[in-house]
């Protein structure tokens, strides 16, 4: 099992940030953290780097089911979307598999939630 799924398209860098974002709220998600690698690798190390960001997606109900489950799942929260510029307009999209991540955890529970989630981070993917 991988421990991601992704998907690359054709387009602006900032556009396609905003189509993510969309699409997770679509899905029941918000945006807790945006890390902009590019800008502080830039500032930390003085390195250029690709355009690269990674968005902590929050679902709330399914988060505070999950924690209810399983206190420590915390530690693997919020599920990260990358969106990474390739070469020219190619844009990867990639979002951890929740699936993948949890089966350190022997917690049924928590693998009913994992499934439901890796099937709407699956989805924004297939849409962007």
């Amino acid at each position: 099992m991988n421990y991601y799924f992704n998907k690359t398209v054709k387009g602006n860098f900032e556009e396609i940030i905003e189509k993510v974002s969309k699409e997770l709220e679509k899905e029941g998600f918000g945006v807790l953290t945006d890390i902009d690698i590019k800008a502080t690798f830039k500032k930390k190390l003085d390195v250029d780097f690709q355009n690269y960001r990674i968005l902590g997606a929050c679902n709330a109900p399914y988060a505070h089911k999950a924690l209810t489950a399983e206190d420590k799942v915390g530690t693997m929260l919020p599920c990260n979307v990358i969106v990474q510029q390739l070469d020219g307009n190619s844009i990867e999209i990639a979002a951890v598999n929740p699936l993948a991540s949890m089966q350190a955890i022997e917690n049924s529970e928590l693998k009913d939630i994992a499934e439901e989630i890796t099937k709407k981070l699956k989805k924004v993917i297939s849409n962007i």
